[in-house]
């Protein structure tokens, strides 16, 4: 009984977040009515069915995803997918653009990740940052809580990071001043800080939240990561029901493995939150278990939290298959389709916590396709999705 308790609360946590045009929203844990938004999802087509752009990208990204397609026609979701390839080691930018415009067209994607090679040129752009920057996805979003079954070092961890998506180190500007003088430029702007910052006590307060903590280094960059803070306290004015303080990067990621409760939602410019969502990932079981979320004004893609490519287990089907899958379920969240969201994430929480079929990566022996293959067990437990549901 207590491992169903375990799922049903955690259902209720795994709900969606929204951009600051946000999808229908739930609060975590107070209750099951949904509170209507401004945000429409895209319409969708030919009889009720989305179509979604598919990016299988590199390692066990195409195998995951295989997967998550193989799970929506069992579980009959109504969505359709376009699959788009990008070749992460091409030097056109083609592929990459072709996928962008087929996001444009669809407005929603799941994604696995792109690799980005360090040996390659400095010409070559990194295509995951160009399909962020292009389609202006300003919002990471990754919810990194205790999931039950999974045996972790820390209890009762329920974090939101949400992280600048669209500048800082990742701005691609450097160059050679003279032979062993490189210049990388780090670019933070008041827009787009006040932009996220708005974002994060936005998603706070519809999620019931109680503190907003902004990661900075402005005690060294005065100007840079000053100004990222003195924007999110600019924000933090507008909205006294929520408290707000400000931590130091390097204390953050030693404050985080030491005593990761302290923190409700978290706001940082875009290398910090590279950092502080890997360590969070590995708090509460690793890569494998945790989604990802971009969003920006018109356009949302659904992913691992981390972008880890796996290449090293790709094909050997032993990859854990949770955080696509759960990933996935963001994406029907996205797309207002709740209830067959709702069916996949119980029965992914009931193999975790009852079944106990557990990957490598958790102690276990259980490999891709048997996970896959009791979640649809569990899903066949439930019974099919009749009108009376919908």
């Amino acid at each position: 009984m207590s491992a169903a308790r375990s799922v049903l609360s955690l259902s209720k946590i795994l709900q969606p977040w929204t951009g600051l045009k946000g999808s229908t929203v739930m609060r975590p844990v107070m209750g099951t009515r949904r509170e209507k938004s401004s945000y429409t999802p895209p319409p969708a087509k030919y009889g009720g069915r989305h179509t979604v752009t598919l990016i299988p990208g590199d390692g066990i990204g195409p195998e995951l995803l295989n997967h998550a397609q193989e799970l929506f026609r069992f579980c009959c979701v109504p969505v359709d997918f376009e699959v788009v390839n990008v070749d992460s080691s091409l030097t056109s930018e083609d592929e990459i653009n072709n996928a962008v415009t087929a996001i444009r067209r669809n407005g929603v994607a799941l994604k696995g990740n792109i690799e980005t090679n360090h040996i390659l040129p400095p010409s070559h752009k990194s295509r995951n940052n160009l399909l962020r920057t292009s389609l202006d996805l300003y919002a990471n979003v990754m919810h990194c809580h205790t999931l039950p079954g999974v045996q972790t070092r820390h209890k009762d961890i329920d974090i939101i990071i949400i992280r600048e998506n669209t500048e800082g180190e990742y701005s691609s500007l450097e160059h050679e001043n003279v032979p062993g003088v490189v210049e990388s430029l780090k670019i933070i702007t008041r827009v787009n800080s006040l932009r996220i910052a708005e974002y994060a006590f936005k998603l706070a307060r519809e999620k019931g939240r109680r503190r907003v903590t902004a990661v900075h280094k402005a005690n060294i960059m005065k100007l840079g990561d000053g100004l990222f803070l003195q924007c999110c306290k600019e924000v933090a004015a507008g909205y006294p029901d929520i408290t707000f303080d400000n931590m130091i990067v390097d204390n953050t990621t030693m404050q985080l493995v030491s005593k990761p409760q302290q923190f409700d939602v978290m706001v940082m410019p875009n290398l910090y939150g590279n950092v502080v969502s890997n360590v969070c990932a590995g708090l509460v079981g690793g890569p494998g278990l945790v989604p990802g979320a971009n969003y920006g004004k018109d356009y949302a893609v659904f992913e691992t939290a981390t972008r880890n490519t796996g290449k090293s287990i790709a094909n050997k089907n032993i990859a854990n298959p949770t955080a696509t899958l759960l990933a996935s379920c963001l994406m029907l969240d996205h797309l207002g389709l709740h209830d067959y969201a709702s069916m996949i994430r119980k029965a992914i929480l009931k193999t975790l916590s009852e079944t106990r079929l557990h990957t490598a990566d958790l102690g276990g022996q259980g490999t891709t396709s048997e996970v896959v293959q009791s979640i649809m067990k569990e899903v066949q437990k439930g019974g099919p999705l009749t009108s009376e549901k919908i």
